[in-house]
């Protein structure tokens, strides 16, 4: 069996990170977990059942606390690693190739790139690098041909989105860019239209991924725009299963130089 850790890395060490298992069972994957903090996940090995209703504790996740967690879950190691956070195997002093390029790919479409530095994630992105490399997944560059196992795989959720919802511009799922992608609109005009993006992505996922336990509520008993981040973080980390999938599968391309690449789906 082959088995997906992805993780919707947060840039500091105050917010939390989202945290997935995919696992492959013939031609399909199964979601074994799904979390909204690094806690959360390891959670979910000791046998507690996840509370979504729960503001995540942001906490710097080890990697070796992770895959044995992962290991737990799955009963076996963990084939890759896909992470939403810039890695790289030198320093990080600015932008990389790597987001020039995605940048350059798809701008157009509202999806650039942000700019990492120092400082965001500067030493989080770092240590996470230097851990899952010691621990044995290296990043994945351009040198590294598509689908090799066992490697920490870059990945931005906006471009794959693009690809799994076969549309033309940035998803606006992102709760705290709701008042941009929707001005004027109310608290819960934008609580509205964001579940309605989180379940676009939810089904678009379970074209691919089966046992995604998400939980999605009705808009009416959401109190706080604060409450769906937990959903979105889960969300994203279940994306970079998927990325992950196709990368392994020899549909995905490496943005970026021998340092530091964003793999991205391929349309």
């Amino acid at each position: 069996m082959t088995t997906i850790l992805g993780i919707d890395a947060a840039w500091t060490a105050g917010e939390p990170s989202g945290v997935a298992l995919v696992q492959q069972t013939g031609r399909r994957w199964r979601c074994l977990a799904s979390a909204a903090s690094y806690a959360a996940f390891v959670e979910l090995a000791d046998g507690r059942t996840p509370d979504w209703t729960r503001t995540g504790v942001g906490t710097v996740g080890g990697a070796e606390k992770l895959l044995d967690a992962a290991s737990r879950l799955a009963g076996e190691p963990t084939t890759l690693v896909t992470v939403d956070m810039p890695v790289s195997t030198s320093p990080i002093l600015g932008r990389r190739a790597a987001d020039r390029e995605v940048s350059r790919a798809f701008g157009a479409q509202w999806c650039s790139a942000h700019s990492p530095g120092p400082v965001r994630p500067g030493p989080l992105g770092a240590e996470l690098s230097r851990q899952f490399s010691e621990a044995g997944y290296p990043v994945a560059t351009t040198s590294t041909p598509g689908g090799t196992r066992h490697r920490l795989v870059e990945v931005y959720p906006h471009p794959a989105l693009l690809v799994l919802l076969q549309r033309d511009r940035r998803v606006p799922y992102k709760v705290g860019k709701s008042s941009r992608y929707w001005q004027g609109a109310s608290i819960d005009e934008r609580i509205a239209r964001l579940l309605i993006e989180f379940g676009a992505i939810r089904r678009g996922l379970a074209t691919h991924i089966d046992d995604i336990a998400i939980p999605l509520p009705h808009a009416e008993t959401v109190k706080s725009l604060a409450a769906l981040k937990p959903l979105e973080d889960a969300l994203d980390a279940l994306v970079c299963c998927w990325v992950g999938c196709e990368y392994l599968e020899g549909r995905s391309f490496p943005l970026g130089d021998e340092t530091a690449a964003v793999w991205c789906p391929r349309a």
